[in-house]
């Protein structure tokens, strides 16, 4: 941090996922995102937000009004508390219409600690919720 008492903007203030059918989309988010402690905050006739204190994650019908589709190689990724949070993200975004892109495990292909699960939303957006795992309780 270069300046005092962590003032600096975030790198990246939101971001939005395209979503065909907010109802279904927002009971998605809800269970999956609740999983990891971030609520929804905000609610608008094209979009539900997630955020810890403002909106920083959007599940929105596309601007233009054209059927939604996910990018492919594009992923948002949510910083979990610890491993329970991560497997609870999966399980309950599973429960909620979630597809399975990638079981709770450590990825030591990506780095050592590495622990993380991947989602699919209803409508193909691709999530994953990771954290972080110290050496000595990897293995517990």
């Amino acid at each position: 941090m270069t300046d005092a008492a962590g003032t600096r903007p975030p790198l990246v203030s939101h971001v939005s996922v395209g979503v065909s059918d907010l109802v279904k989309a927002a009971a998605f988010y809800d269970a999956a995102l609740g999983a990891l402690g971030i609520n929804r905050v905000m609610e608008h006739v094209m979009g539900v937000a997630y955020g810890r204190a403002f909106p920083e994650f959007w599940a929105s019908i596309p601007h233009d009004r054209q059927p939604c589709s996910a990018g492919n190689g594009v992923h948002v990724c949510f910083a979990a508390s610890d491993r329970g949070a991560v497997d609870r993200f999966h399980a309950q975004g599973l429960a909620a219409g979630g597809r399975d892109d990638g079981a709770p495990g450590f990825r030591p292909d990506y780095a050592p600690g590495y622990y993380a699960a991947f989602l699919r939303d209803p409508d193909g957006n691709k999530l994953e919720a990771m954290t972080w795992v110290r050496p000595a309780s990897i293995d517990a």
